[in-house]
This record gives C-alpha cells, sequence and structure tokens, in this order.
C-alpha cells in the first residue's frame, strides 16, 4: 500500500539502539555460561558449547561492559547533539542494572520499547517462563520509565512468542519479523495486531559477522546507498520504511561511529523528504491510517 507518510514524505526512517548490556547470558545472572552473540569475538558460539559450559568467560563479559560504560555515553551524545529521535530496544534487566542510562534515554524523550526481561534464546524456552519474563519487563517499565512499553521485539523468538504478547495486553506492535518494508498486520489473533519489520541488513551487527563491515565508512556507504535506493521509489510513489539497527558494544566504538555520525548528516539534508520517526509514531500512524477494514476502530493501548 501507499504508506501515506506524514508530509508527504518519501521514506520514513526509524533509528533503533538496542540496549542489551545488563541483560546478556552470564554465570552471575545464573546462567549455564557466558554471552556469545554479536560481539567482536567472532566464532565464539562453537567454543562456548563445546568447552566453556559452567564457567565465566571474562573477556566477553567486559565486551559488553564497554556497551554500557562507553558505547551508549557516545551514541546518546551523538543522537540528542543532532536531534535525531530514537526507539530503544530495552531488555528488562538491563535497564534495572543500568538506571542513569534509563534516566537519559527517558528524559532525552525516546521511544523505551521492550526487548523482552532477558537476551537469551527464546526458542527452548517454555510459554509460562516467557510470559513471566514479558510481564517483568513491563513491570521494570512501569516502575523505572513511569509508563509501559508499547513495542516489542523478542529478538530470539519462539514460534509462540507473539501470542503470548497479544496475550499480555498492552502492545501496539513488536518487531519480530524481516518479511518486509512496510508494517503490516497479523489477524491469527482475536484483534488485528501490528507488525513493524527489524533489519539485519541495515544493522551493524554486521560488523561482528563474516564479511561484513569493517569500517565506518563502508557502514555509511552501503546506508546511504540504501535510502538512495529507497528514495527513489518513494519518487515513483512507492515510499517504504528504513530501519537503522545499531548496538552500543559494536557502533559504540570510536572508528565505526563516525559512519553513523555521516550518516545522520546526511539525513538532515534530506529532511524535507523524510519521515525520521520513532516506531511508536509508526504505530499510531498505522492505526490511524491503515487500520484493516471490517475489524472495529483500532486498539486502544492504556497509557
Amino acid at each position: 500500500p501507499n504508506p501515506k507518510w506524514p508530509g508527504g514524505a518519501k521514506v520514513a526512517i526509524n533509528f533503533i539502539l538496542n540496549y542489551e548490556e545488563g541483560g546478556e547470558t552470564c554465570p552471575l545472572h545464573g546462567d549455564p555460561h557466558s554471552e556469545t552473540y554479536l560481539t567482536d569475538m567472532i566464532g565464539l558460539e562453537k567454543s562456548v558449547a563445546q568447552d566453556l559450559l559452567g564457567t565465566r568467560h571474562v573477556n566477553m563479559e567486559s565486551l559488553y561492559d564497554y556497551g554500557s560504560r562507553a558505547g551508549f555515553w557516545r551514541l546518546y551524545r551523538m543522537f540528542t547533539t543532532k536531534h535525531v529521535p530514537c526507539t530503544v530496544f530495552a531488555v528488562g534487566m538491563a535497564l534495572e542494572r543500568n538506571q542513569q542510562a534509563c534516566k537519559a534515554m527517558k528524559d532525552a524523550g525516546w521511544e523505551i520499547a521492550s526487548h523482552g526481561y532477558r537476551s537469551l534464546d527464546y526458542r527452548g524456552v517454555d510459554d509460562l517462563t516467557q510470559l513471566e519474563h514479558i510481564m517483568r519487563t513491563v513491570k521494570v517499565h512501569e516502575e523505572l520509565i513511569g509508563r509501559r512499553p508499547v513495542g516489542f521485539f523478542q529478538g530470539k523468538p519462539n514460534e509462540s512468542t507473539r501470542r503470548l504478547v497479544c496475550e499480555a495486553g498492552g502492545f501496539l506492535y513488536d518487531s519480530d519479523s524481516y518479511a518486509d518494508d512496510l508494517p503490516y498486520w497479523s489477524l491469527d489473533t482475536d484483534q488485528p495486531h501490528l507488525i513493524i519489520p527489524y533489519s539485519l541488513t541495515e544493522n551493524d551487527m554486521r560488523f561482528v559477522s563474516p564479511n561484513g563491515f569493517h569500517t565506518g565508512k563502508e557502514f555509511y556507504e552501503y546506508l546511504k546507498e540504501t535510502l538512495d535506493a529507497l528514495l527513489e521509489e518513494g519518487k515513483e510513489g512507492r515510499s517504504k520504511l528504513m530501519t537503522i539497527g545499531l548496538h552500543c558494544r559494536i557502533i559504540g566504538r570510536p572508528g565505526r561511529s563516525t559512519g553513523l555520525s555521516k550518516f545522520m548528516d546526511y539525513v538532515k539534508k534530506l529532511e524535507s523528504e523524510l519521515w525520521v520517526c520513532t516506531r511508536e509514531e509508526l504505530a499510531k500512524h498505522w492505526y490511524d491510517t491503515h487500520y484493516p477494514v471490517g475489524q472495529g476502530s483500532g486498539y486502544q493501548v492504556p497509557i
């Protein structure tokens, strides 16, 4: 469909900062081993699975610590100085352990969506535990931020995750999908449920993936090429959403962050053709403009 972005924008852009540091797998958190996912120790997964059960990997722990101690604050300064809207996918336990950062996000006016209570792979987690984690992270938001999250992204979901999110209630959208360039509706539940797809391509995780980005310049050039292509489509009447996924411990490194900063400056030059927004703003626009015909008047989330 024509998304009918506000102001006739050709492309909607959403920057997402994943705040996970403090909620990762770690024996100090009661887990069987240290985290293995998305750090500069590429290829550690098999080593941990085979050799490190029951032990701590202190180097891995400190790589995550960098995200909360230094990376977040570098990105916070960048977003706030350049006045760029941001959605945070925040892990509940990470917010509990880093309340100064939580306050900074709130004071900056960022949308703070839920990234679950733990940064875990939920494929082997039973429904009761997963639902308890969903409800627990809502409580964390209410206590630390003063409002519940309206968006949800598990990251490593299972086939029950979306159903459990809908059963929990109170969410405008989830982002556990990579299936489209635009938001879309799921009609598999009692009420239409909005899905705003995420992206693993316009994402700094490719810095720590084989054959991915090596420099901030490469990151900038790929984002610029993506935006240029979407702008051309938008001018032809096929407007889309561009999502940029970020992680404090990855893009928060100095040399990598320069590519993000340069891309933000490029976005600023094109402001008249773009809608730079949060995911909550996207969701409300989609409810107002594209709610499924014959499905009622939309779902009101208690705030």
